[in-house]
């Protein structure tokens, strides 16, 4: 009853209350407005500040997979690069121009990025490298082995050398061995030294019923310092600040591309049209070993910010791509006697064409041989962007 009547009583204010809100006398009070950018505090500006460039030590530290090396042996040759900071800095000048590519190719085989760094071991990324067993180019293949892989050696060309043909044959080469042995320091330790020597390592210490693992196996001294060395870069380069290491920044992105070329054309020719010094052209095609650039693949290696040039320039090049002539040499024949018949020093003629000579200075072999033709003075090419700082030699 007496909710009820209080009900009633409150039924006086309706008419009341519905005036006052049709004169807006009860009206809402407007919602302050929301603080935009130009109110909020400078505290809570967001700072303008660019992104760093990605960088390519950053990739490849994300894809190391290998497990940590248990052995001293990591630690001495940790020791031994930090302790030359000097060398460090010479084979990442070098490696700037090849080491991203090399990282793509791993990572399309989904290969541990360890993998990349093994040209700092083999050839310290110098693609001229040559060792006393005849190894050659970033990736030192053997003469056999190269050719076994498609990498064809001839007096024009040596692919071992090739970054791109070599590149992927030793990828190719180092998955099947992988596929052979199961375990990647295996296959690293039968890159070094050959599947036949880890097989045979591997079937001794089973018949002694003994572990079979990289560290338990009887290696050459070599080999037993190749999968360490390999993992003291990986450690220095995944922290190192850690070595007292400034390692300098290698930008994400590709540094060369490949151009369609002419079956033959001057390495000096070639390197003007790209509107780049010829010491970078050759590091970036060092497999050619004379001053024409024989190129039956059709492509040439020039910087990315090259490439438009080089294909503007080529199209408007209207005079001879080679200025040389093809002889070829007898055995026996006289190095003084073709030198002279073409206007060259028999040390020059020597030096283009790698040519052997007995004492007497007569050919070893017959071989063709590049001898000066006749050349037309070059013209004006238009001018190319501004490469990146070139690498080192060392």
């Amino acid at each position: 009853m007496l909710k009820n009547m209080a009900w009633k009583r409150s039924l006086k204010w309706i008419p009341l209350v519905a005036a006052l809100v049709a004169t807006g006398a009860l009206a809402t009070p407007p919602a302050a407005p929301s603080p935009t950018r130009a109110a909020l505090p400078d505290a809570f500006e967001e700072p303008d500040v660019p992104l760093p460039d990605p960088d390519l030590w950053q990739r490849i530290r994300k894809g190391f997979l290998l497990d940590p090396l248990e052995s001293p042996l990591v630690h001495e040759h940790e020791a031994w690069y930090s302790g030359r900071p000097d060398y460090i800095k010479r084979f990442v000048d070098r490696g700037s121009r090849y080491l991203h590519h090399i990282v793509e190719e791993v990572e399309k085989r989904g290969m541990p990025t360890e993998i990349a760094l093994l040209p700092v071991v083999e050839s310290a990324f110098n693609p001229h490298a040559y060792s006393r067993s005849r190894a050659s180019g970033l990736w030192q293949f053997i003469p056999s082995t190269g050719k076994n892989y498609g990498l064809a050696q001839d007096h024009w060309k040596d692919n071992r050398r090739d970054i791109v043909a070599a590149t992927d044959a030793a990828l190719n080469y180092l998955q099947r061995l992988y596929d052979m042995f199961g375990e990647w320091e295996l296959a690293l330790a039968a890159y070094n030294c050959g599947e036949g020597c880890v097989g045979r390592a591997i079937a001794a210490n089973q018949r002694k019923g003994l572990p079979t693992d990289y560290l338990s196996l009887r290696l050459p001294p070599e080999t037993v310092n190749y999968v360490p060395k390999l993992m003291a870069v990986k450690n220095i380069v995944l922290a190192p600040t850690l070595y007292g290491i400034d390692l300098e920044s290698i930008p994400d992105q590709p540094y060369f591309t490949t151009v369609e070329a002419p079956p033959k054309i001057d390495v000096k020719l070639a390197a003007k049209l790209a509107g780049m010094p010829e010491e970078e052209f050759i590091a970036l095609n060092p497999a050619h070993n004379k001053p024409v650039a024989v190129v039956p693949t059709g492509v040439l290696v020039v910087p990315a910010d090259k490439a438009e040039a080089f294909r503007e320039n080529l199209e408007a090049w209207d005079q001879p791509l080679v200025t040389w002539n093809t002889i070829q040499g007898k055995k026996g024949e006289s190095l003084h006697a073709i030198a002279k018949r073409y206007g060259m020093s028999p040390a020059t003629l020597k030096q283009v064409n790698n040519l052997q000579v007995n004492r007497k200075g007569r050919l070893t072999a017959s071989q063709p041989i590049l001898v000066p033709g006749r050349g037309k003075a070059p013209v004006q090419v238009a001018a190319a962007a501004p490469s990146p700082a070139s690498p080192q030699a060392k």
